[in-house]
Protein backbone atom coordinates (compact mmCIF):
# COMPACT_ATOMS: atom_id res chain seq x y z
CA UNK A 1 0.00 0.00 0.00
CA UNK A 2 2.83 2.40 0.89
CA UNK A 3 4.41 1.59 -2.49
CA UNK A 4 1.22 2.54 -4.29
CA UNK A 5 0.98 5.83 -2.36
CA UNK A 6 4.62 6.64 -3.15
CA UNK A 7 4.10 5.96 -6.85
CA UNK A 8 1.01 8.22 -6.88
CA UNK A 9 2.92 11.04 -5.19
CA UNK A 10 5.73 10.78 -7.75
CA UNK A 11 3.26 10.84 -10.63
CA UNK A 12 1.52 13.92 -9.17
CA UNK A 13 4.84 15.74 -8.84
CA UNK A 14 5.77 14.92 -12.43
CA UNK A 15 2.41 16.13 -13.76
CA UNK A 16 2.70 19.32 -11.69
CA UNK A 17 6.17 20.07 -13.08
CA UNK A 18 5.00 19.44 -16.65
CA UNK A 19 2.07 21.79 -16.17
CA UNK A 20 4.34 24.49 -14.78
CA UNK A 21 6.69 24.05 -17.71
CA UNK A 22 3.89 24.43 -20.21
CA UNK A 23 2.59 27.47 -18.36
CA UNK A 24 6.01 29.12 -18.37
CA UNK A 25 6.47 28.25 -22.05
CA UNK A 26 3.11 29.87 -22.86
CA UNK A 27 4.04 32.94 -20.81
CA UNK A 28 7.42 33.23 -22.56
CA UNK A 29 5.79 32.75 -25.99
CA UNK A 30 3.13 35.35 -25.19
CA UNK A 31 5.78 37.71 -23.89
CA UNK A 32 7.87 37.17 -27.00
CA UNK A 33 4.85 37.73 -29.30
CA UNK A 34 3.96 40.89 -27.39
CA UNK A 35 7.52 42.16 -27.64
CA UNK A 36 7.66 41.41 -31.37
CA UNK A 37 4.29 43.03 -31.97
CA UNK A 38 5.36 46.06 -29.96
CA UNK A 39 8.59 46.21 -31.94
CA UNK A 40 6.66 46.04 -35.20
CA UNK A 41 4.31 48.77 -34.03
CA UNK A 42 7.19 51.03 -33.00
CA UNK A 43 8.95 50.47 -36.33
CA UNK A 44 5.73 51.19 -38.18
CA UNK A 45 5.29 54.41 -36.22
CA UNK A 46 8.84 55.45 -37.04
CA UNK A 47 8.33 54.66 -40.72
CA UNK A 48 5.06 56.59 -40.74
CA UNK A 49 6.73 59.59 -39.16
CA UNK A 50 9.59 59.37 -41.68
CA UNK A 51 7.12 59.11 -44.56
CA UNK A 52 5.19 62.07 -43.22
CA UNK A 53 8.35 64.13 -42.96
CA UNK A 54 9.35 63.22 -46.50
CA UNK A 55 5.90 63.55 -48.06
CA UNK A 56 4.64 66.61 -46.23
CA UNK A 57 6.65 69.31 -48.00
CA UNK A 58 7.94 70.60 -51.33
CA UNK A 59 10.58 73.23 -52.12
CA UNK A 60 10.10 75.16 -55.36
CA UNK A 61 12.65 77.42 -57.05
CA UNK A 62 10.69 79.91 -59.14
CA UNK A 63 11.42 83.08 -61.15
CA UNK A 64 7.71 83.91 -61.62
CA UNK A 65 6.16 86.94 -59.89
CA UNK A 66 4.47 86.16 -56.57
CA UNK A 67 1.06 87.21 -57.89
CA UNK A 68 1.39 84.36 -60.39
CA UNK A 69 2.85 81.85 -57.93
CA UNK A 70 0.53 82.29 -54.95
CA UNK A 71 -2.88 81.27 -56.38
CA UNK A 72 -1.48 78.07 -57.87
CA UNK A 73 0.58 77.12 -54.82
CA UNK A 74 -2.44 77.75 -52.59
CA UNK A 75 -4.59 75.49 -54.76
CA UNK A 76 -1.94 72.77 -54.79
CA UNK A 77 -1.58 72.88 -51.00
CA UNK A 78 -5.34 72.71 -50.61
CA UNK A 79 -5.73 69.72 -52.93
CA UNK A 80 -2.67 67.75 -51.79
CA UNK A 81 -2.11 68.71 -48.15
CA UNK A 82 1.56 69.25 -49.04
CA UNK A 83 3.29 72.31 -47.58
CA UNK A 84 5.14 74.33 -50.20
CA UNK A 85 8.14 76.60 -49.71
CA UNK A 86 8.90 78.93 -52.62
CA UNK A 87 12.34 80.40 -53.25
CA UNK A 88 11.83 83.28 -55.70
CA UNK A 89 14.67 84.80 -57.73
CA UNK A 90 15.80 85.26 -61.34
CA UNK A 91 16.15 82.27 -63.64
CA UNK A 92 19.93 82.61 -63.96
CA UNK A 93 20.45 82.93 -60.21
CA UNK A 94 18.28 79.90 -59.45
CA UNK A 95 19.99 77.78 -62.10
CA UNK A 96 23.36 78.53 -60.52
CA UNK A 97 21.89 77.47 -57.19
CA UNK A 98 20.72 74.13 -58.62
CA UNK A 99 24.18 73.56 -60.15
CA UNK A 100 25.95 74.28 -56.87
CA UNK A 101 23.60 72.00 -54.91
CA UNK A 102 23.92 68.92 -57.11
CA UNK A 103 25.52 66.84 -54.35
CA UNK A 104 22.81 67.84 -51.88
CA UNK A 105 19.70 69.26 -53.61
CA UNK A 106 17.80 71.71 -51.43
CA UNK A 107 15.07 72.28 -53.99
CA UNK A 108 12.62 69.81 -55.51
CA UNK A 109 11.03 71.73 -58.40
CA UNK A 110 12.34 74.39 -60.78
CA UNK A 111 9.19 76.15 -61.95
CA UNK A 112 9.81 78.52 -64.84
CA UNK A 113 12.49 79.29 -67.37
CA UNK A 114 12.08 79.06 -71.12
CA UNK A 115 13.13 75.92 -72.96
CA UNK A 116 15.87 77.84 -74.75
CA UNK A 117 17.40 78.54 -71.34
CA UNK A 118 16.71 75.19 -69.71
CA UNK A 119 17.38 72.71 -72.51
CA UNK A 120 21.17 73.05 -72.25
CA UNK A 121 20.80 72.27 -68.53
CA UNK A 122 18.67 69.10 -68.90
CA UNK A 123 21.23 67.05 -67.01
CA UNK A 124 20.24 68.88 -63.83
CA UNK A 125 16.69 67.50 -63.95
CA UNK A 126 14.88 64.18 -63.62
CA UNK A 127 12.95 62.52 -66.45
CA UNK A 128 9.24 62.41 -65.76
CA UNK A 129 6.15 62.60 -67.95
CA UNK A 130 2.97 63.88 -66.34
CA UNK A 131 -0.27 61.92 -66.31
CA UNK A 132 -1.69 64.70 -68.53
CA UNK A 133 0.57 64.27 -71.57
CA UNK A 134 -2.29 63.02 -73.74
CA UNK A 135 -4.05 66.39 -73.31
CA UNK A 136 -0.99 68.49 -74.18
CA UNK A 137 -0.83 70.21 -77.59
CA UNK A 138 1.30 68.33 -80.10
CA UNK A 139 3.99 71.02 -80.27
CA UNK A 140 4.16 71.23 -76.47
CA UNK A 141 4.64 67.59 -75.45
CA UNK A 142 7.52 66.49 -73.24
CA UNK A 143 9.51 64.35 -75.68
CA UNK A 144 12.88 64.83 -73.93
CA UNK A 145 11.96 63.47 -70.49
CA UNK A 146 12.92 66.27 -68.07
CA UNK A 147 11.20 69.17 -69.91
CA UNK A 148 7.51 69.50 -69.02
CA UNK A 149 5.77 72.44 -70.71
CA UNK A 150 3.09 74.24 -68.74
CA UNK A 151 2.36 77.55 -70.54
CA UNK A 152 2.79 79.01 -74.03
CA UNK A 153 4.38 82.47 -74.07
CA UNK A 154 4.89 84.81 -77.02
CA UNK A 155 7.54 87.52 -76.73
CA UNK A 156 5.93 90.99 -76.88
CA UNK A 157 6.60 94.69 -76.54
CA UNK A 158 4.80 96.44 -73.69
CA UNK A 159 3.89 100.11 -74.19
CA UNK A 160 2.95 102.71 -71.58
CA UNK A 161 0.10 104.49 -73.38
CA UNK A 162 0.33 107.55 -71.10
CA UNK A 163 3.94 108.14 -72.14
CA UNK A 164 4.19 106.96 -75.73
CA UNK A 165 2.56 110.09 -77.20
CA UNK A 166 2.58 110.03 -81.00
CA UNK A 167 5.56 107.66 -81.24
CA UNK A 168 4.49 104.62 -83.24
CA UNK A 169 5.75 101.22 -82.14
CA UNK A 170 4.71 98.19 -84.17
CA UNK A 171 7.86 96.14 -83.91
CA UNK A 172 11.58 95.94 -83.31
CA UNK A 173 12.57 98.49 -85.94
CA UNK A 174 10.54 101.18 -84.17
CA UNK A 175 12.64 100.75 -81.01
CA UNK A 176 15.51 102.44 -82.82
CA UNK A 177 13.63 105.76 -82.80
CA UNK A 178 15.97 108.34 -81.18
CA UNK A 179 12.99 109.66 -79.20
CA UNK A 180 13.05 106.38 -77.24
CA UNK A 181 16.74 106.49 -76.31
CA UNK A 182 17.14 105.60 -72.63
CA UNK A 183 13.38 104.94 -72.33
CA UNK A 184 13.43 101.26 -73.26
CA UNK A 185 13.25 98.58 -70.54
CA UNK A 186 15.29 95.49 -71.36
CA UNK A 187 16.77 92.91 -68.98
CA UNK A 188 20.16 91.25 -69.08
CA UNK A 189 19.59 88.09 -71.18
CA UNK A 190 22.11 86.18 -69.06
CA UNK A 191 19.87 86.72 -66.01
CA UNK A 192 16.39 86.75 -67.54
CA UNK A 193 15.02 83.92 -69.68
CA UNK A 194 12.34 86.20 -71.18
CA UNK A 195 15.06 88.63 -72.24
CA UNK A 196 17.08 85.81 -73.77
CA UNK A 197 13.96 84.78 -75.70
CA UNK A 198 13.77 88.34 -77.05
CA UNK A 199 17.40 88.14 -78.13
CA UNK A 200 16.64 84.95 -80.06
CA UNK A 201 13.45 86.50 -81.46
CA UNK A 202 15.16 89.66 -82.72
CA UNK A 203 18.08 87.73 -84.24
CA UNK A 204 15.70 85.61 -86.30
CA UNK A 205 13.17 88.37 -87.03
CA UNK A 206 15.67 91.07 -87.99
CA UNK A 207 17.94 88.57 -89.74
CA UNK A 208 14.94 87.38 -91.78
CA UNK A 209 15.42 83.82 -90.59
CA UNK A 210 19.22 83.98 -90.38
CA UNK A 211 20.31 84.78 -86.79
CA UNK A 212 23.76 85.87 -87.94
CA UNK A 213 22.06 88.61 -89.93
CA UNK A 214 20.35 90.03 -86.85
CA UNK A 215 23.42 91.24 -84.96
CA UNK A 216 23.57 94.57 -86.73
CA UNK A 217 20.13 95.33 -85.31
CA UNK A 218 21.22 94.20 -81.81
CA UNK A 219 24.06 96.74 -81.92
CA UNK A 220 21.69 99.58 -82.84
CA UNK A 221 19.24 98.56 -80.11
CA UNK A 222 22.00 98.44 -77.48
CA UNK A 223 23.00 101.96 -78.45
CA UNK A 224 19.41 103.13 -77.94
CA UNK A 225 19.25 101.43 -74.52
CA UNK A 226 21.69 104.14 -73.48
CA UNK A 227 23.55 101.97 -70.97
CA UNK A 228 20.43 100.72 -69.19
CA UNK A 229 20.08 96.97 -68.71
CA UNK A 230 17.77 95.65 -65.98
CA UNK A 231 18.48 92.71 -63.69
CA UNK A 232 15.33 90.63 -64.19
CA UNK A 233 12.10 90.09 -66.10
CA UNK A 234 9.83 91.68 -63.51
CA UNK A 235 11.82 94.92 -63.56
CA UNK A 236 10.84 95.32 -67.23
CA UNK A 237 7.06 95.10 -67.05
CA UNK A 238 6.90 96.83 -63.68
CA UNK A 239 9.12 99.60 -64.98
CA UNK A 240 6.80 100.21 -67.94
CA UNK A 241 3.63 99.97 -65.86
CA UNK A 242 5.04 102.37 -63.24
CA UNK A 243 6.02 104.92 -65.89
CA UNK A 244 9.79 104.57 -65.51
CA UNK A 245 10.05 103.44 -69.15
CA UNK A 246 7.97 104.07 -72.26
CA UNK A 247 8.39 100.60 -73.75
CA UNK A 248 9.73 97.23 -72.59
CA UNK A 249 10.78 93.95 -74.16
CA UNK A 250 8.94 91.35 -72.12
CA UNK A 251 6.86 88.18 -72.23
CA UNK A 252 3.12 88.21 -72.80
CA UNK A 253 1.91 87.40 -69.30
CA UNK A 254 4.15 90.07 -67.77
CA UNK A 255 2.11 92.76 -69.53
CA UNK A 256 -1.21 90.94 -69.94
CA UNK A 257 -2.08 91.27 -66.26
CA UNK A 258 -1.91 95.06 -66.54
CA UNK A 259 -4.01 95.00 -69.71
CA UNK A 260 -6.64 92.84 -67.97
CA UNK A 261 -6.67 95.23 -64.99
CA UNK A 262 -7.23 98.26 -67.24
CA UNK A 263 -3.81 99.86 -66.67
CA UNK A 264 -2.56 102.38 -69.26
CA UNK A 265 -0.52 99.80 -71.16
CA UNK A 266 -0.86 97.80 -74.34
CA UNK A 267 0.90 94.84 -75.89
CA UNK A 268 2.47 94.89 -79.33
CA UNK A 269 3.27 91.68 -81.21
CA UNK A 270 6.29 92.53 -83.35
CA UNK A 271 5.36 92.88 -87.01
CA UNK A 272 8.75 91.49 -88.07
CA UNK A 273 7.84 88.20 -86.39
CA UNK A 274 6.94 86.67 -83.03
CA UNK A 275 8.44 83.51 -81.55
CA UNK A 276 6.03 81.88 -79.11
CA UNK A 277 7.76 79.41 -76.84
CA UNK A 278 6.57 77.33 -73.91
CA UNK A 279 8.16 77.69 -70.53
CA UNK A 280 8.44 74.70 -68.30
CA UNK A 281 8.43 73.05 -64.93
CA UNK A 282 11.20 70.63 -64.01
CA UNK A 283 12.01 68.15 -61.24
CA UNK A 284 15.47 68.73 -59.79
CA UNK A 285 17.62 65.61 -60.06
CA UNK A 286 17.67 63.51 -56.86
CA UNK A 287 15.07 65.76 -55.23
CA UNK A 288 14.46 64.80 -51.61
CA UNK A 289 10.68 65.06 -52.03
CA UNK A 290 10.50 63.23 -55.34
CA UNK A 291 6.94 61.90 -55.00
CA UNK A 292 5.63 65.36 -54.14
CA UNK A 293 7.53 66.86 -57.05
CA UNK A 294 5.78 64.44 -59.41
CA UNK A 295 2.44 65.34 -57.85
CA UNK A 296 3.16 69.01 -58.54
CA UNK A 297 3.99 68.31 -62.20
CA UNK A 298 0.70 66.42 -62.53
CA UNK A 299 -1.18 69.23 -60.79
CA UNK A 300 0.26 72.13 -62.79
CA UNK A 301 -0.47 70.40 -66.12
CA UNK A 302 -3.96 69.36 -65.01
CA UNK A 303 -7.13 71.02 -66.25
CA UNK A 304 -7.93 72.77 -62.95
CA UNK A 305 -4.55 74.49 -62.71
CA UNK A 306 -4.43 75.26 -66.44
CA UNK A 307 -7.88 76.89 -66.21
CA UNK A 308 -6.66 79.07 -63.32
CA UNK A 309 -3.62 79.99 -65.44
CA UNK A 310 -5.87 81.20 -68.27
CA UNK A 311 -8.81 82.71 -66.39
CA UNK A 312 -6.95 84.34 -63.50
CA UNK A 313 -3.29 84.63 -64.48
CA UNK A 314 -3.40 85.81 -68.09
CA UNK A 315 -1.36 83.07 -69.73
CA UNK A 316 -1.96 80.62 -72.55
CA UNK A 317 -2.49 76.97 -71.65
CA UNK A 318 -0.56 74.10 -73.24
CA UNK A 319 -3.65 71.87 -73.07
CA UNK A 320 -5.92 71.21 -76.02
CA UNK A 321 -9.06 71.61 -73.88
CA UNK A 322 -8.27 75.03 -72.30
CA UNK A 323 -8.60 77.95 -74.77
CA UNK A 324 -6.53 81.16 -74.53
CA UNK A 325 -7.93 84.28 -72.80
CA UNK A 326 -10.33 86.11 -75.12
CA UNK A 327 -8.71 89.54 -74.66
CA UNK A 328 -5.32 88.36 -75.99
CA UNK A 329 -4.46 88.33 -79.67
CA UNK A 330 -5.04 84.88 -81.13
CA UNK A 331 -1.91 83.17 -82.43
CA UNK A 332 -3.28 82.86 -85.95
CA UNK A 333 -3.37 86.67 -86.05
CA UNK A 334 0.33 87.00 -85.23
CA UNK A 335 3.26 86.78 -87.61
CA UNK A 336 4.60 83.62 -86.00
CA UNK A 337 8.18 82.69 -86.86
CA UNK A 338 10.38 79.86 -85.65
CA UNK A 339 13.94 79.37 -84.53
CA UNK A 340 16.25 76.40 -84.92
CA UNK A 341 16.14 74.88 -81.43
CA UNK A 342 19.33 72.83 -81.84
CA UNK A 343 21.24 75.87 -83.06
CA UNK A 344 19.87 78.02 -80.23
CA UNK A 345 21.06 75.47 -77.66
CA UNK A 346 24.45 75.20 -79.33
CA UNK A 347 24.97 78.96 -79.60
CA UNK A 348 23.60 80.08 -76.23
CA UNK A 349 26.84 80.93 -74.48
CA UNK A 350 28.35 82.43 -77.62
CA UNK A 351 25.30 84.65 -78.19
CA UNK A 352 25.16 85.81 -74.56
CA UNK A 353 28.84 86.71 -74.65
CA UNK A 354 28.42 88.52 -77.94
CA UNK A 355 25.45 90.50 -76.63
CA UNK A 356 27.44 91.49 -73.54
CA UNK A 357 30.39 92.63 -75.67
CA UNK A 358 28.12 94.75 -77.84
CA UNK A 359 26.23 96.27 -74.93
CA UNK A 360 29.37 97.17 -72.97
CA UNK A 361 30.91 98.81 -76.04
CA UNK A 362 28.38 101.67 -75.88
Amino acid sequence: MKKIISICLVLCMLLSLAACGKSETKKEAAKSETTEAKGETDTSKEETKADAAASGSLVIYCPHPLEFINPLVSEFESQSGIKVEVIAAGTGELLKRVESEQENPLGDIFWGGSLSTMKPQMNLFESYQSVNEEYIQDGMKNVEGPLTRFTDIPSVLMINTDLIGDIEVNGYEDLLNPALKGKIAHADPSKSSSSYEHLINMLYAMGKGDPDGGWDYVGKLCENLDGKLLSGSSAVYKGVADGEYVVGLTFEEGGAKYVADGAPVKLVYMEEGVISKPDGVYIIKNAKNMDNAKKFIDFITGKDAQTIIVEQLNRRSVRTDVPAPGYLLQKDEMNIIYDDEELVVEKKEEWLEKFNDIFTSY
